[in-house]
């Protein structure tokens, strides 16, 4: 199951939030969604779930266009809004039930369906609670079992995390993780970037409407900093080998922390491959060599300016 977003663009006015956007993603896989406040996330998210129509441009499950073809895309896909209305007057599993009605499905197979769901997603000892009593977390845990009723291949997931306690933004995590092995493909937006890292495969980042950077995370985060940390162990002499490690290319700083240096440098791969080669010709016993990884939330900064469309 592929989903692509192909030259996506929706206009409000003179606005843009959404401004030729195209990426691409498929079954197991969990791709974060980031971008400023107004970069266009839920804009394209509502597309996505048929719930909009672009401007221009069309979203793909499969070859198949849901912006033509909405009623197909809407069997394919499940989708969790950043809130789930309070209903005062609906038990979890009448809210449940009712919506797998409302998905064709009848009779013993709909109360397998709905007892299924309930189980997996921790619902069984609420089902006869209120909605309108549940805690945040509880809520959220609700959009997702209704969004799973029909057994969607894709899911697109806006802002689930907003709200919750750490317990609940675990669970949640661990949850789409599991669907994610169980081959759903999970378009998820989030501004916890520190969490969302911990389970995405995949990033897509925009700003003012426009796609700034997108594909398998650990690519974005090499490729999108000029700068990289290295933490270097050497053997002795460590005096000594802080003016010559300076005295390298592209090093810009050398900090000493007990045996360990630790050495900024101007550049990606090539250039900490470059210090390494060096270090070795420079007869310096090298124990360790430890490249840090960028986190999400540096790319993030590097990458936007928090403009807004």
């Amino acid at each position: 199951m592929q989903l692509e977003v192909v030259e996506l663009r929706r206009y409000f006015g003179n606005v843009k939030a959404v401004d030729n956007v195209s990426f691409t993603f498929g079954t197991h896989q969990i791709i974060g969604l980031v971008g400023p406040n107004g970069a266009g996330k839920t804009t394209m998210m509502r597309i996505i779930a048929t719930l909009d129509e672009p401007t221009a441009g069309d979203v793909r499950i499969d070859g198949v266009s849901v912006v033509q073809y909405p009623e197909q895309g809407r069997r394919l896909i499940g989708f969790v809004p950043d809130s789930l209305p309070s209903h005062r007057d609906i038990t979890v599993h009448e809210y449940l039930d009712f919506f797998a009605r409302a998905c064709g499905l009848r009779g013993q197979l709909r109360k397998r369906v709905v007892e299924g769901i309930e189980e997996f997603t921790n619902l069984t000892n609420l089902r006869e609670k209120s909605i309108h009593a549940l805690s945040k977390g509880m809520k959220q845990r609700v959009s997702v079992a209704r969004a799973l009723l029909h057994d969607p291949p894709v899911l697109v997931l806006d802002e689930p995390a907003a709200g919750l306690d750490p317990r609940a933004r675990i669970e949640l995590r661990e949850l789409l993780r599991t669907l994610c092995d169980r081959g759903k493909a999970i378009l998820v937006s989030s501004h916890i970037l520190s969490e969302l890292e911990q389970m995405i495969t995949g990033v897509v980042i925009l700003e003012r409407g426009k796609l700034v950077r997108a594909g398998h995370l650990q690519e974005v985060l090499r490729g999108s900093l000029t700068q990289r940390i290295v933490r270097i162990r050497l053997l002795d002499n460590l005096d000594g080998a802080v003016e010559k490690v300076m005295c390298l290319p592209h090093v810009e700083a050398v900090t000493r922390a007990d045996q360990t240096l630790r050495v900024k440098i101007q550049g990606g791969d090539a250039e900490c491959a470059s210090l390494l080669a060096e270090l070795i010709r420079l007869g310096l016993g090298v124990v360790e060599f430890h490249v840090e990884s960028a986190a999400l939330e540096q790319v993030f900064l590097a990458v936007t300016k928090g403009e807004v469309a």
